[in-house]
């Protein structure tokens, strides 16, 4: 039984909660799930995923949502906070034999009201390109497992493209497909393009243009998920092996690398105006991470178990020029980022990456971002400016920055040729034992994007003109004596002998790539809320709701505050709580 907000039974699931914008309601009645809303038996099985997108209809309701669960897939109208879910109505349902889907993305540059580009990854490697509105297969891609054998971990459409799409496997590669190419009747041969620190880009090498364009191998161990910048120009990656890697795409350059505390990273998110990324992971915290200063800047520690999905709130997030204790919740600039939009606005971007890199003292900015876990619980935080824009006294963080400068070079110093900030003396940290960082200049800032022609061919890849996108996540089961759990926030010491025990060979633990917890500063979670029997494996924010899925198979919608009174249900609007099946 599920209770209203404020139990104290460690047990009992929250259907309601509370931040300074007001109360968000769990909507029972607007939960998807398999029409029978028969809980499904997850042991073993892949994440329950979901994927959003509006086809701009006349109709008022152009929101679509497609989910998988076990080896079925499903197409519905997404009705949100005005309506009640009819799960008896699906537009498309397929269920699926040998292998089960494990992820899939829609291409939002070209859904209309009457097609839309759904392509669907599978556990045994393949990928397929479906139309769940006319109800037709397109195309199978990898069909005899000649290019890769392993499970399919991440499927994402290139950003401004309506041809090319990535893949990532748990065989830690990544292949660049053209939907217009075959993948041929033979293994694909290879030809090196470009190799770096633990990574190495191929060509396929064929007479005919053929899949895969690219082969990416990154790191090593399982590839659990990537993410473009919302300019489409970068690529964020995390892998098993515990790094995120940034690059950028056009070049193939490694722009710089983060290590997890310790454990595999999971998920990662980019933060609305592409400064900030976010992973999460096994160690059980959540790290952000510095695009422009390619530096860890805070972790948060708020889950008791594995992080599987990081996910920021365009809505929630603020940028204020004069009080910074006044809240912008409904700032119409932020509209423009939701993440199924097809005409997407650049101008919150341009004003994030503005006001934050061209002033000497920055405006007042939050961002807002979520995440969910194996514990069950749903975090929310809030990443603030004492946290982006520290000001201390200089002395401490020179005579630090002069120690590392002597002995590592700091991550993104390859020789590449990605702009990063300026090299002006480096403003101090909220520790004393603080990592350096370079001043926040506007040098770096990225905020317009670009246009041109998509490349149809390997040939053309760099000059690929790229375009907003949204992340969707992965996840890995749970081992619990990896958990941090149960270990207090302050217990740094404890934390460290942990890690010790586990650190890979590169003795990344109190450098640059991976600080000690007392050298950054750790972040509370605004809320903590157990929200389901299982795992959780979605959290997407739209507009006037947020959107969590469990291991079960349902889909929950949670409105916003004031956003209630849509619903076209009165009942449904009095009921903020009730009973979750």
């Amino acid at each position: 039984m599920a209770t209203e907000g404020g139990g104290k039974e460690m047990n009992e699931i929250k259907t309601q909660f509370t931040t300074r914008e007001g109360l968000y309601k769990l909507l029972p009645h607007s939960e998807y799930s398999r029409p029978n809303r028969v809980p499904f038996n997850s042991q073993g099985s892949n994440p329950v995923r979901v994927s959003f997108v509006n086809l701009n209809d006349q109709s008022g309701n152009g929101d679509r949502l497609c989910f998988n669960v076990g080896r079925e897939l499903y197409f519905y109208i997404y009705k949100g906070v005005r309506k009640a879910a009819d799960l008896s109505k699906p537009i498309d349902k397929r269920i699926y034999k040998g292998t089960q889907p494990t992820c899939h993305d829609f291409n939002h540059l070209t859904a209309t009201a009457e097609s839309v580009s759904l392509l669907v990854g599978f556990s045994a490697g393949q990928v397929q390109l479906i139309d769940p509105i006319k109800k037709e297969t397109s195309k199978l891609f990898n069909e005899e497992r000649l290019i890769d054998k392993s499970r399919v971990t991440c499927v994402k459409w290139v950003p401004g493209s309506e041809s090319l799409f990535l893949v990532a496997h748990s065989s830690g590669s990544m292949y660049l497909y053209n939907v217009e190419h075959t993948c041929g009747t033979t293994a694909p041969h290879y030809q090196l393009l470009k190799q770096g620190e633990s990574f190495a880009v191929h060509t396929c090498k064929s007479k005919s243009t053929r899949n895969p364009l690219l082969k990416w191998t990154v790191g090593e161990g399982a590839l659990n998920e990537f993410a473009f910048s919302p300019d489409g120009k970068f690529l964020a990656c995390v892998s098993q092996d515990g790094f995120l890697r940034v690059f950028n795409f056009d070049s193939v350059e490694l722009h710089g690398t983060m290590k997890s505390y310790f454990g595999g990273l999971l998920c990662v998110c980019w933060s609305p105006d592409g400064k900030y990324i976010v992973t999460g992971g096994e160690d059980d915290l959540v790290t952000v991470w510095s695009f422009l200063d390619c530096r860890v800047i805070a972790r948060g520690h708020g889950h008791k178990s594995w992080v599987s999905v990081v996910a920021f709130d365009p809505y929630t997030t603020s940028v204020e020029e004069s009080d910074p204790m006044e809240f912008s919740g409904s700032d119409e600039d932020f509209q423009d980022l939701l993440h199924f939009g097809r005409d997407r606005a650049n101008s919150t971007q341009s004003r994030l990456s503005k006001r934050n890199s061209t002033d000497s003292r920055p405006v007042s900015v939050t961002y807002r971002f979520g995440s969910v876990g194996q514990d069950t619980q749903l975090c929310l935080w809030d990443l603030t400016e004492d946290i982006l824009f520290p000001h201390q006294p200089l002395s401490r963080a020179r005579t630090h920055t002069n120690v590392m400068n002597a002995t590592s070079p700091p991550a993104g110093s390859n020789g590449n040729s990605v702009t990063t900030p300026g090299d002006s003396g480096p403003p101090p940290l909220p520790r004393s034992n603080s990592l350096p960082h370079s001043a926040v200049s506007n040098a770096g800032s990225k905020s317009s994007v670009m246009d041109g022609a998509i490349a149809s061919g390997v040939s053309k890849f760099a000059t690929l003109s790229l375009h907003d996108r949204k992340e969707r996540h992965h996840e890995k089961d749970h081992k619990r004596n990896h958990s941090m759990g149960h270990i207090s926030s302050k217990s740094s010491d404890k934390l460290n002998l942990v890690t010790k025990a586990k650190t890979d060979p590169a003795k990344t633990l109190g450098t640059s790539l991976c600080p000690r917890m007392e050298d950054v500063p750790l972040l509370e979670p605004l809320i903590c809320k157990k929200i389901a029997h299982e795992r959780l494996t979605v959290l997407v924010f739209l507009e006037d709701c947020l959107v969590t899925a469990c291991q079960e198979g349902f889909i929950c919608t949670w409105a916003r505050p004031g956003k209630v009174g849509l619903l076209s249900s009165p009942n449904q609007a009095s009921s903020p709580g009730g009973t979750v099946v």
